[in-house]
Protein backbone atom coordinates (compact mmCIF):
# COMPACT_ATOMS: atom_id res chain seq x y z
CA UNK A 1 0.00 0.00 0.00
CA UNK A 2 2.95 2.43 0.46
CA UNK A 3 2.53 3.52 -3.18
CA UNK A 4 -1.16 4.10 -3.11
CA UNK A 5 -2.85 6.87 -1.32
CA UNK A 6 -5.33 5.98 1.28
CA UNK A 7 -8.47 7.42 1.81
CA UNK A 8 -11.26 7.40 4.54
CA UNK A 9 -14.73 8.26 5.41
CA UNK A 10 -16.04 7.77 8.73
CA UNK A 11 -19.92 7.55 9.05
CA UNK A 12 -22.61 7.19 11.05
CA UNK A 13 -24.19 3.76 10.51
CA UNK A 14 -23.40 0.93 8.17
CA UNK A 15 -25.99 1.87 5.35
CA UNK A 16 -24.58 5.43 5.38
CA UNK A 17 -21.12 3.50 5.03
CA UNK A 18 -22.04 1.28 2.40
CA UNK A 19 -23.33 4.37 0.27
CA UNK A 20 -20.21 6.33 0.85
CA UNK A 21 -18.18 2.67 -0.39
CA UNK A 22 -20.61 2.05 -3.13
CA UNK A 23 -20.38 6.10 -4.47
CA UNK A 24 -16.79 6.00 -3.95
CA UNK A 25 -15.64 3.24 -6.27
CA UNK A 26 -18.26 4.25 -8.80
CA UNK A 27 -16.68 7.40 -8.65
CA UNK A 28 -13.04 7.08 -9.40
CA UNK A 29 -10.58 3.87 -9.91
CA UNK A 30 -10.00 3.21 -6.23
CA UNK A 31 -10.30 -0.48 -4.38
CA UNK A 32 -12.08 -1.06 -1.43
CA UNK A 33 -10.00 -2.13 1.61
CA UNK A 34 -13.01 -2.71 3.85
CA UNK A 35 -14.91 -0.96 6.33
CA UNK A 36 -14.29 -1.02 10.48
CA UNK A 37 -17.02 -0.57 12.83
CA UNK A 38 -16.04 1.38 16.13
CA UNK A 39 -16.73 0.06 19.72
CA UNK A 40 -20.11 1.85 20.10
CA UNK A 41 -21.68 4.79 19.04
CA UNK A 42 -22.71 3.22 15.47
CA UNK A 43 -19.46 4.42 14.07
CA UNK A 44 -18.49 2.73 11.16
CA UNK A 45 -14.87 3.79 8.96
CA UNK A 46 -14.52 3.02 4.99
CA UNK A 47 -10.90 1.99 4.06
CA UNK A 48 -10.60 2.84 0.27
CA UNK A 49 -6.86 2.82 -1.56
CA UNK A 50 -5.63 4.10 -5.13
CA UNK A 51 -3.75 6.86 -6.84
CA UNK A 52 -4.29 10.56 -4.96
CA UNK A 53 -5.97 12.28 -7.50
CA UNK A 54 -8.66 9.58 -7.87
CA UNK A 55 -8.41 8.86 -4.35
CA UNK A 56 -9.26 12.68 -3.24
CA UNK A 57 -12.34 12.62 -6.41
CA UNK A 58 -13.86 9.09 -4.94
CA UNK A 59 -13.69 10.60 -1.00
CA UNK A 60 -15.56 13.67 -2.24
CA UNK A 61 -18.43 11.21 -3.82
CA UNK A 62 -18.40 9.12 -1.21
CA UNK A 63 -18.75 11.91 1.62
CA UNK A 64 -21.53 13.76 -0.34
CA UNK A 65 -23.47 10.44 -0.92
CA UNK A 66 -23.12 9.18 2.81
CA UNK A 67 -24.64 12.98 4.14
CA UNK A 68 -27.47 12.18 1.95
CA UNK A 69 -28.49 9.01 4.65
CA UNK A 70 -26.32 10.05 7.76
CA UNK A 71 -24.17 12.08 9.35
CA UNK A 72 -20.40 12.06 8.39
CA UNK A 73 -17.57 12.59 10.86
CA UNK A 74 -14.39 12.96 9.23
CA UNK A 75 -12.93 12.09 5.87
CA UNK A 76 -9.35 11.74 5.50
CA UNK A 77 -6.64 11.52 2.34
CA UNK A 78 -3.31 10.35 2.61
CA UNK A 79 -1.33 10.68 -0.06
CA UNK A 80 1.75 8.86 0.54
CA UNK A 81 0.98 6.76 3.98
CA UNK A 82 3.99 5.89 5.98
CA UNK A 83 5.08 2.03 5.84
CA UNK A 84 3.27 1.61 9.39
CA UNK A 85 0.21 2.40 8.47
CA UNK A 86 -0.92 -1.04 7.04
CA UNK A 87 -0.79 -2.92 10.06
CA UNK A 88 -3.43 -0.37 11.27
CA UNK A 89 -5.43 0.07 7.83
CA UNK A 90 -6.01 -4.11 7.32
CA UNK A 91 -5.96 -4.71 10.50
CA UNK A 92 -7.92 -7.88 11.78
CA UNK A 93 -11.34 -5.23 12.45
CA UNK A 94 -11.25 -4.58 9.30
CA UNK A 95 -14.48 -6.23 7.62
CA UNK A 96 -13.65 -7.15 3.93
CA UNK A 97 -10.20 -7.30 4.10
CA UNK A 98 -8.05 -9.99 2.35
CA UNK A 99 -7.69 -12.65 4.14
CA UNK A 100 -4.13 -13.62 5.81
CA UNK A 101 -2.45 -16.00 3.40
CA UNK A 102 -1.90 -18.96 4.86
CA UNK A 103 1.84 -19.78 6.19
CA UNK A 104 3.81 -21.75 3.96
CA UNK A 105 4.79 -24.96 5.02
CA UNK A 106 8.76 -25.51 4.99
CA UNK A 107 9.63 -26.88 1.17
CA UNK A 108 10.98 -30.81 1.77
CA UNK A 109 12.74 -32.81 -0.48
CA UNK A 110 10.18 -34.72 -2.87
CA UNK A 111 10.09 -37.81 -2.17
CA UNK A 112 10.40 -40.63 -4.37
CA UNK A 113 6.69 -42.27 -5.43
CA UNK A 114 6.48 -45.96 -3.71
CA UNK A 115 5.29 -48.24 -5.91
CA UNK A 116 1.43 -49.45 -5.16
CA UNK A 117 1.43 -53.13 -3.58
CA UNK A 118 -0.78 -54.89 -6.23
CA UNK A 119 -3.27 -57.21 -4.65
CA UNK A 120 -3.41 -60.89 -5.42
CA UNK A 121 -6.08 -62.42 -7.35
CA UNK A 122 -8.48 -64.67 -5.92
CA UNK A 123 -8.45 -68.25 -7.44
CA UNK A 124 -11.14 -68.62 -9.61
CA UNK A 125 -14.19 -70.75 -8.55
CA UNK A 126 -16.09 -73.03 -10.96
CA UNK A 127 -19.21 -71.54 -11.59
CA UNK A 128 -22.01 -73.40 -10.17
CA UNK A 129 -24.98 -74.77 -11.63
CA UNK A 130 -28.09 -72.27 -11.35
CA UNK A 131 -31.15 -74.25 -12.13
CA UNK A 132 -33.52 -72.22 -14.60
CA UNK A 133 -36.06 -70.05 -12.91
CA UNK A 134 -39.49 -70.72 -14.30
CA UNK A 135 -41.07 -67.36 -15.80
CA UNK A 136 -43.81 -65.80 -13.66
CA UNK A 137 -47.18 -65.15 -15.17
CA UNK A 138 -48.56 -61.70 -14.03
CA UNK A 139 -51.96 -61.84 -12.24
CA UNK A 140 -54.28 -60.07 -14.39
CA UNK A 141 -55.18 -56.33 -13.47
CA UNK A 142 -58.51 -55.66 -11.27
CA UNK A 143 -61.01 -54.42 -12.94
CA UNK A 144 -61.02 -50.16 -11.37
CA UNK A 145 -64.19 -49.50 -9.92
CA UNK A 146 -66.20 -46.24 -11.70
CA UNK A 147 -65.69 -42.57 -9.38
CA UNK A 148 -68.40 -42.09 -7.68
CA UNK A 149 -69.20 -38.16 -7.96
CA UNK A 150 -70.21 -36.28 -5.13
CA UNK A 151 -73.20 -34.48 -5.07
CA UNK A 152 -72.38 -30.05 -5.10
CA UNK A 153 -72.66 -28.49 -2.68
CA UNK A 154 -76.11 -26.69 -2.03
CA UNK A 155 -75.61 -23.06 -0.82
CA UNK A 156 -76.51 -22.04 2.22
CA UNK A 157 -79.61 -20.29 3.29
CA UNK A 158 -78.88 -16.43 4.99
CA UNK A 159 -79.85 -17.16 8.54
CA UNK A 160 -82.20 -15.43 10.05
CA UNK A 161 -82.37 -13.30 13.18
CA UNK A 162 -85.37 -12.24 15.02
CA UNK A 163 -85.28 -8.16 15.26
Amino acid sequence: MSQQSLGLIETVGLVAAVEAADAAVKAANVELVGYESAKGGGMMTVKLQGEVGAMKAAVAAGEMAASRVNRVIATKVIARPGEGIDGLVGSVDTIGRPADPEPKAEAKPAEAPKPEPVPEKAPEKAAAPTAAKPATEAAPAKKTEEVKKTPARQPRKPATTAH
